[in-house]
């Protein structure tokens, strides 16, 4: 691993076009016990603060999100300082109230993807159990919450984000099950991302803008591909401005934790050492 300039205790993960708002941005090769990383992270600064980029999809958005190396992706960014995530990604709304073009901060999650390494702890030695009741960081959360109606978003401030495998997306029979189901937003990416910074001891943020309605709502049009690329398009540069603005108000490293996210391993015995 080429060695970055400083740690970068604060990372995002996202897609390609979050590259242009780090300053003075330089490339690092990273490799992991669990294999390569979607791409090199990305390490520069937002308002002099060391800021780590990993993108999630990798370059040209080449892995699907059912083949993303998730555990590589969360690797990668804890080696080179990072404790704090933000990520942000694209959702369907499940609800009519719930237009394209909000923000949602869940603050729960429900995971039905399958077939995805979603674990740090499946070899053998000491058992570990992490504590997720409460999935997202309140920090994370808080600073997003602050700073996106300045940028002109509705943010829903809380909710719950169903996880899917995809690539496909839902029937309208699926969409009206996570709708009674009272679930609010419907993605393919959050999981096991989520519970692999929680398993790492990292602080996670979801921040979900709503590109579409899921196809069961109101019997509305079915969600395409082309349609949800368009919307995240227009709406990516005030959603970097949005992360920004987040990145500059969180705790600095050497702050105390004013969450419990980052001693979720307090008391374990680990299996291995952590980067």
């Amino acid at each position: 691993m080429t060695p970055p300039r400083a740690p970068a205790h604060l990372g995002v993960i996202g897609g390609s076009g979050f590259y242009e708002f780090l300053d003075d941005a330089e490339r690092v090769r990273v490799s992991t016990p669990f294999g390569d990383p979607s791409d090199d992270v990305v390490i520069g600064t937002i308002d002099r603060r060391p800021v780590a980029f990993l993108a999630r999809h990798g370059q040209g958005h080449r892995f699907p999100p059912h083949r993303v190396n998730y555990r590589a992706n969360l690797w990668a960014l804890r080696s080179v300082g990072v404790r704090q995530v933000i990520a942000p990604c694209a959702v369907g709304s499940l609800s009519a109230d719930v237009g394209p073009g909000a923000i949602v901060l869940p603050d729960q999650v429900v995971d039905r993807t399958w077939g995805r390494r979603h674990t740090f702890y499946d070899a053998e030695g000491p058992v570990v159990h992490v504590e997720f009741a409460d999935p997202f960081c309140p920090v994370g959360r808080g600073a997003v919450l602050s700073t996106a109606p300045e940028h002109g978003f509705r943010v829903v401030e809380d909710g719950t984000l169903v996880v899917i495998n995809g690539p496909r997306f839902s029937t309208r029979a699926e969409s009206l099950m996570h709708q009674r189901a009272g679930w609010t937003v419907v993605g393919m990416t959050t999981m096991p991302e989520a519970g692999l910074a929680r398993e790492l001891a990292m602080c996670f943020t979801t921040v979900a803008l709503v590109t579409d309605y899921d196809a069961g709502v109101d019997g509305g049009a079915p969600v395409t591909h082309h349609s949800v690329l368009a919307a995240f398009g227009a709406n990516v540069d005030r959603l970097k401005r949005v992360i920004g603005d987040a990145v500059a108000t969180l705790p600095a490293p050497d702050a105390t934790p004013p969450c419990s996210c980052q001693q979720a391993l307090d008391g374990f015995r680990l299996p291995f050492d952590l980067p």
